[in-house]
């Protein structure tokens, strides 16, 4: 502690206070992927290196018998956001933590749009690679 005023609490930033609605939902959303991504990580590592071969898995297998099923598209795209989100929303901090100034206000912007493309360019491919053919 410095001062008396702790920076920073023992589990990591203090849930934020006041009337900044933005921070307080990056706060919680920042806990509830941290939770959804080690569940979804684990699941997916257990999954694909454990249930299944790996020296099997091309683009082709994923594609015929991962993506023939709707909810593995939902699954591996849900995986898709959260990892999106929660590494932007990171560097986000990091950056309202150690940048100040005009270049804060430039590279945030830059940040959110870049999260927000990557997304969308990796939902793109998941949602839209051809279902094989019964």
């Amino acid at each position: 502690m410095t001062g008396g005023v702790r920076r920073y609490s023992p589990v990591g930033r203090p849930r934020p206070i006041g009337g900044d609605r933005l921070e307080l939902a990056v706060w919680y959303l920042m806990r509830f992927t941290g939770l959804a991504l080690f569940v979804l990580a684990l699941s997916h590592f257990i999954i694909t290196h454990v249930l299944f071969d790996p020296a099997n898995q091309t683009s082709t297998w994923i594609q015929d018998h991962r993506w023939a099923n709707d909810l593995w598209r939902y699954v591996d795209g849900s995986l898709l956001v959260l990892v999106v989100f929660h590494s932007f929303a990171g560097v986000r901090t990091v950056l309202q933590d150690y940048v100040g100034g005009r270049a804060r206000m430039v590279l945030i912007p830059i940040l959110v749009l870049a999260g927000i493309g990557l997304a969308a360019l990796g939902l793109w491919a998941v949602i839209t690679a051809p279902a094989p053919m019964p």
